[in-house]
């Protein structure tokens, strides 16, 4: 049989395809840009004829049904990352929250979640019959190898991607022909403070090394700064608009990469019709998945790695808290500690934590004393190397507690110095 009868053979309405899921299901889910909309609508509109199912995934960029009233007793919501439409659903209990390494997700998936439903979106089948999970591959991959139900969206939207995000139509369930779209996350202009840790972040990167780059003010604000720079390479969980110009100029080029040269690997892309334009049919741009993108000894085994995240706030021992509000989940691990344990391996690397100085429209300081209570420590004080904010950088490797204090409140914000000092007096017994 040639695989167009078998795509045609599996080829159903979303409705139909639903009715693969039992009571007591657990279903996996892509997420971001490659979220299968229209096989969760069908889902969602048919709550009622199911009971106890889990529903998991990571990052949402549209609003969420999981956590309606509809849903109590029929689906419920675990999340693999909190994100704006998902905050409130996991803060009032509605919802489930399970923290994981990112690398160690496809992991969790095989040996202890174990869902019995995958849900996926993927391009229209090539001539070879293959489908391509285009924007993203990082658990998913795992994920329609653990599940004994795959049901895929079929978008023609969605790009196709090199690496190991293909899968030929007869390893999938169902198919869903459904073309709509895909979400986009637009970069904001960038700020003046964004502008000056960009700068900062940029005379700790030298040429020839291997970026990390998340998304978001920051990283685009590295980026921008990045055009005096040759022979970058690009080794990255996930990429956003912001490298496509770095790539197209050859400031990113990936000659000098121990671990793949000549080739941008990631494990997922999180941007607008612009960066999949790019990475559509671009062999230069190779998707994995994320237990090896994410691996910290494939992240070390480039040279002179430089992976650039973020935190909400760090204490005077370094202490660094990235997804969590005091009580409340707001974000996820993600690959941070991933990336800071992968770069501090790799020969000649180093790890950048950066952020404002304040919060709140400059009222509170993100150096603190003491992490707020019930906010959890993400990335320990033994993994930080540099943290970076608008005003200069701190190297805390190598420090003892009392120097890495004083180096942090160099660094703060000039109106909180004054307070931190006399935290920083008390707690190591200094009496001038």
């Amino acid at each position: 049989m040639d695989w167009q009868e078998i795509y045609k053979r599996k080829l159903v309405s979303a409705e139909e395809a639903i009715k693969a899921v039992h009571d007591n299901d657990r279903i996996i889910a892509g997420f971001g840009c490659a979220e299968p909309f229209e096989i969760e609508r069908a889902l969602s509109d048919a709550c009622e004829n199911y009971k106890n199912v889990e529903f998991i995934t990571m990052i949402t960029l549209r609003d969420s049904p999981w956590h309606e009233e509809k849903m109590h007793g029929h689906i419920k919501l675990n999340c693999l990352f909190a994100s704006a439409p998902t905050r409130h659903g996991i803060a009032s209990g509605l919802s489930d929250y399970t923290t994981s390494y990112f690398h160690e997700i496809p992991q969790l998936l095989r040996c202890y979640l174990q869902p019995r439903v995958a849900f996926v979106s993927v391009s229209p089948p090539d001539k070879h019959g293959y489908v391509s999970f285009g924007t993203n591959v990082d658990y998913i991959y795992e994920a329609c190898n653990t599940a004994e139900v795959v049901i895929a969206q079929v978008n023609r939207y969605m790009p196709r991607t090199f690496g190991a995000g293909i899968k030929h139509v007869s390893e999938i369930t169902y198919f869903v022909e459904h073309d709509e779209p895909l979400p986009e996350v637009k970069d904001a202009p960038l700020t003046d403070v964004e502008i000056r840790i960009g700068k900062y972040c940029a005379e700790l990167i030298q040429d020839g090394d291997c970026l990390q780059l998340g998304i978001g003010g920051i990283p685009n604000a590295v980026c921008s700064q990045l055009y005096d720079k040759k022979d970058l390479g690009l080794h990255s969980e996930l990429i956003s608009d912001g490298v496509v110009p770095l790539l197209k100029a050859g400031i990113i080029n990936n000659k000098r990469k121990t671990r793949h040269p000549g080739k941008t690997i990631i494990g997922f892309a999180f941007g607008t019709k612009n960066l999949n334009d790019f990475i559509d049919d671009n062999p230069t741009v190779e998707l994995m998945p994320i237990d090896y993108v994410n691996n910290p000894t494939v992240i070390a085994s480039n040279d002179n790695v430089v992976s650039i995240n973020s935190c909400l706030q760090i204490d005077l021992l370094g202490q660094v808290v990235s997804d969590t509000i005091g009580l409340n989940q707001f974000s996820g691990v993600g690959g941070q500690v991933d990336f800071v344990r992968g770069a501090t391996m790799s020969r000649g690397g180093r790890s950048i934590i950066a952020m404002p100085s304040t919060a709140k429209k400059g009222t509170v300081s993100r150096i603190v004393p003491f992490i707020s209570e019930g906010g959890v420590v993400t990335t320990t004080r033994n993994d930080i190397h540099y943290i970076v904010t608008e005003h200069g950088y701190a190297q805390l490797k190598g420090l003892t507690t009392k120097e890495r204090a004083r180096a942090l409140i160099q660094i703060a914000h000039p109106d909180f110095r004054d307070e931190l000092y006399e935290e920083f007096k008390k707690r190591f017994h200094i009496s001038d």
